[in-house]
């Protein structure tokens, strides 16, 4: 029984010394969520009165953003609470690595469909042609460019967009 009560005592001096570290890992997280949300509509309301095509571009900066100070905030969080967070950071960086090269084409899309969102080398409403495609674009979002033909919607990667020569013709606003 003396035993027990010597682990109880331990366990609960452990708690007392843990409790204000991870109140303030959790409040340091919050911090940075907050403050990335705050970022994140900043930049999206300056997007917005710019233009509908660059809108997309602040919306993915703005995504962007958020999504970096959440994973800072988290490290810095779980640096705060004790944890060794070098070990963490390492295997983030493998983890990106092996990611990055499993999901290679998605990555290339979603880049090509910045670059695309940023040069704006068609806009919405044009008529397009690529890589025996042909159709108006009616959307363009970091994965696909989605034409509509006839009786058909067509989307193309924006890889291929990004690749490939483009004839645009400028429908008239």
């Amino acid at each position: 029984m003396g035993e027990l009560l010597k682990e109880l005592k331990t366990l609960t001096q452990q708690v007392w010394i843990f409790a204000p570290r991870a109140v303030v890992g959790v409040l340091i997280f919050f911090c940075f969520w907050l403050i990335g949300t705050a970022i994140k509509r900043t930049i999206r309301r300056f997007g917005g009165k710019i233009g509908p095509i660059k809108k997309d571009v602040f919306n993915l900066i703005g995504q962007s953003v958020k999504g970096v100070l959440i994973i800072l905030g988290a490290v810095m969080a779980l640096g705060r609470m004790g944890v060794n967070v070098t070990a963490l950071v390492a295997g983030l960086g493998l983890t990106g690595f092996a990611l990055g090269f499993a999901l290679r084409d998605v990555l290339s899309n979603s880049l090509a469909g910045a670059l695309v969102l940023m040069y704006r080398p068609f806009e919405r409403k044009d008529r397009i042609s690529v890589a025996g495609f042909e159709g108006i674009v009616t959307s363009i979002d970091l994965r696909y460019t989605t034409l509509q033909a006839e009786e058909q919607r067509i989307l193309i990667p924006n890889s291929i967009l990004f690749t490939n020569a483009i004839r645009v013709s400028r429908v008239d606003k």
